[in-house]
């Protein structure tokens, strides 16, 4: 009888709740102001031949090689980061390899990486969810191949400074050490001008979040021109879709957009944290476009809060089944007139509620 693989047939389900989201979208990290104006212009004269052709990678790769100020041998357009972080298992990891993650983190690093058949070794976040540097030093054999970091962090928003990076990737030189730059637009801090200090660092970057074009499943992988030849091999010449090729060059000429939408972010973060801080509930400092909250000591307290929320029109994440993350809710940041909507249905839930604030992971 045929059957699958066994790391296959044990490997954990990611189901993210899209079914039913009816009212404001705070919950998947997504831009709440949809993409710029110039993308939909360029969707509405897209020529139906364009549709019967398969698309050409290599032109638009070139173009965002250049704005990310990177060589185009450096770059591969992908299939949204997830087909990154794939890639590199794929190229990387083998049956008796192992691993890195640093928990509380992007779901999917696990699983991709025990498809591939490895030992994935998860190392707790420190305190405040800070980065364990010296406990993943002491976690590196020769077995490792793959560490992935998301830098900001999903879901705590916390943020790794790039020498702590750099000098991961020098003590692991057998290992690809991925910097998931996903939510860089928020922060403003990149490794990417460090990329040539070690052939095994690697960099993400996504157009799902700031840009706004989630839908269309499109990221950039960026590496030393050697490894990127492997990863080319592995990846489908045509796994980038032709409507993302076409939007993505209006969607980086128009910055004016992403600067704005930018600043409303960041504003919208910085009341929100204020609110949090003034209503005495503990959350944890963000360098991304989303904070994490504790919303009570137990995943029932925070699902009770996500659901209060849900009732008075806002969407938010339970992030309770997170290693340390338990009553944890993460609260996604958009436009100025979104946040207006968010603070007083937060404000309402609070007073009706008790708030159970726990210790500090």
């Amino acid at each position: 009888m045929l059957s699958p693989r066994e790391a296959v047939r044990t490997l954990p389900s990611y189901h993210p709740p899209l079914a039913g989201r009816d009212g404001l979208r705070l919950d998947f990290n997504e831009n709440t102001a949809g993409c710029s104006p110039r993308v939909l212009g360029r969707l509405r004269r897209l020529p139906a031949d364009d549709l019967a052709r398969y698309p050409e990678r290599e032109p638009v790769e070139r173009q965002v090689a250049e704005f990310l100020g990177v060589a185009p041998d450096e770059l591969l357009l992908t299939n949204g980061v997830d087909e990154a972080i794939h890639l590199l298992c794929q190229t990387y990891l083998e049956p008796g390899a192992e691993a890195l993650i640093v928990v509380p983190t992007y779901s999917m690093y696990r699983i991709y990486m025990m498809a591939a058949g490895a030992q994935v070794i998860s190392v707790p976040a420190a305190e405040n969810f800070r980065f364990p540097a010296e406990e993943i030093r002491r976690q590196l054999t020769p077995r490792t191949r793959l560490i992935a970091i998301a830098n900001p962090n999903n879901p705590t928003g916390t943020l790794v400074p790039a020498d702590e990076l750099v000098e991961l990737a020098r003590r692991a030189p057998s290992a690809a050490v991925l910097a998931d730059e996903a939510y860089f637009e928020f922060c403003g801090q990149t490794i990417l001008p460090r990329l040539r200090d070690s052939s095994n660092l690697f960099v993400a970057r996504t157009f799902s979040k700031a840009y706004g074009l989630a839908a269309l499943r499109v990221g950039a992988l960026v590496g030393d021109p050697k490894q990127m030849r492997s990863l080319r091999r592995m990846s489908s010449p045509y796994n980038v879709n032709a409507v993302a090729l076409a939007c993505l060059p209006e969607a980086l000429d128009d910055q004016a957009y992403i600067r704005q939408y930018v600043s409303e972010v960041l504003e919208s973060r910085a009341r929100l944290e204020g609110a949090l801080q003034n209503a005495g509930v503990h959350f944890w400092p963000s360098q991304a476009n989303f904070v994490l909250i504790r919303a009570g000591a137990t995943s029932e307290d925070a699902a009770a809060f996500v659901e209060q929320m849900r009732r008075r029109g806002i969407l938010v994440r339970d992030r309770s089944s997170d290693h340390g993350c338990e009553g944890c809710v993460r609260i996604t940041l958009g436009l100025r007139e979104h946040t207006d909507l968010l603070l007083p249905a937060l404000e309402e839930v609070l007073s009706n509620r008790q708030m159970v604030q726990g210790a500090r992971p």
